[in-house]
């Protein structure tokens, strides 16, 4: 071969590599992948909850890789368990930094851990999109690179207490349990009653996981509330209404989304009776069963053998579709500092909401309709929907 020909080979040989290079350039992007990591709880007593919300991402993520990808890029997703717990978390989200280097984070299932992991995230300028984690402080005030598509604890709490007074409450008690996640829903709690000019009838803590809440339910009776609401998760909330049925307290009790599952209350109560009055508010908008979702319940099944599926499965998915609109648009040319702005505008409506995801600039908790459930005639059943109003 001459020595042009060496030499223009050269050339063309050095310019696909600097092509090559700048497809690249960005963290966790190549010319054919995009690197996605999550981390929530995948074991531990919260796992339940958390791994079938990053299972929806997931499924949704591989749905759009079997259809081609985007902008010719499939999505590699990694997910790191937390356990829900402080220390770990942080450790997951190290990992996720520093090992896997992803393009964003979609994750973060458990309050707890998502605290101790915001700095780390922070200071990594990394997008970051939350699953499932409730706590005020994650988007609150408005941080650049965090948004959420999971109802902030404020408007659980703000939506509960509104629906309440919508059927015409007027006494109203609160049952909260004392962790982190408790504590950030009864502060808004109480300045939500505040700002109405309400003073709760009777205001009691439970431990997360109580073995008998007769003692605090037989307290709030005697004040004899017309409604009560509760901050608590499944280990505290089956105990309070088995124990609340048993000594026929049966006022409208509304719940939050951990407790709007409600085929595990009935299971947990073992009885349908003991959810006579109760009302849960989920952030999804379909119960599992509804035909609406049966595109997807077929897609999880499928997916993940070993899971039914549920609300927490809609969660995620509603974040891996959110997350797919933001890459769609960005276009091929994908940088973080593009998918930032684009998710800071971004309004669309999910297949699992009963009410449009949008962010704005100035509020990046971006779902704020929560539709309302029901036992009726042994089927869960939408009567509702809630939208907190501070």
């Amino acid at each position: 071969m001459s020595k042009f020909h060496l030499l223009g080979a050269t050339a063309v040989a050095l310019a696909l590599a600097c092509s090559s290079a700048a497809q690249s350039s960005e963290v966790g992007v190549t010319s054919d992948k995009i690197v996605i990591a999550g981390m929530t709880a995948l074991t531990g007593s919260a796992s339940n909850l958390t791994r079938p919300q990053i299972r929806g991402a997931a499924a949704v993520f591989a749905e759009i890789n079997d259809a081609g990808g985007i902008h010719g890029r499939k999505i590699e997703f990694i997910m790191e368990d937390d356990e829900c717990l402080p220390a770990k978390g942080v450790g997951a989200v190290r990992k996720i930094l520093h090992v896997h280097r992803p393009f964003m984070i979609v994750g973060g299932g458990c309050s707890n851990a998502a605290i101790a992991q915001k700095p780390e995230i922070e200071n990594a300028k990394i997008p970051w999109l939350i699953l499932g984690s409730t706590a005020d402080s994650l988007s609150e005030p408005v941080n650049p690179y965090i948004f959420t598509t999971y109802t902030a604890a404020w408007m659980e709490g703000y939506a509960q207490l509104q629906y309440a007074l919508d059927k015409g409450a007027k006494r109203i008690a609160l049952v909260w349990q004392s962790d982190a996640w408790g504590k950030a829903r009864i502060d808004p709690m109480r300045a939500a009653l505040q700002a109405k000019g309400i003073e709760a009838v009777a205001m009691e803590e439970l431990s997360p996981e109580p073995t008998d809440t007769t003692p605090a339910v037989l307290r709030v009776q005697a004040q004899k509330p017309d409604a009560v609401i509760l901050m608590l998760f499944p280990k505290a909330g089956i105990p309070w209404l088995r124990d609340a049925y048993k000594l026929g307290f049966l006022p409208l009790t509304v719940g939050p989304s951990p407790l709007a599952e409600l085929e595990t209350m009935v299971k947990g109560t073992r009885t349908e009776a003991a959810l006579a009055n109760f009302v849960g508010l989920s952030t999804v908008g379909y119960e599992a069963e509804d035909p609406k979702m049966a595109k997807w319940r077929e897609i999880i099944e499928r997916r993940f053998p070993d899971s039914k599926f549920s609300s927490w499965h809609m969660v995620g998915i509603a974040a891996g579709q959110f997350t797919v609109e933001a890459l769609k648009r960005a276009g091929p040319d994908l940088t973080r500092e593009k998918i930032l702005q684009i998710l800071s505008t971004l309004e669309m409506q999910p297949d699992t909401y009963a009410g449009s995801l949008k962010c704005t600039p100035q509020d990046h908790q971006c779902h704020k309709t929560l539709a309302a459930f029901a036992m009726k005639s042994g089927k869960v059943t939408r009567v509702g929907v809630a939208v907190p109003r501070r």
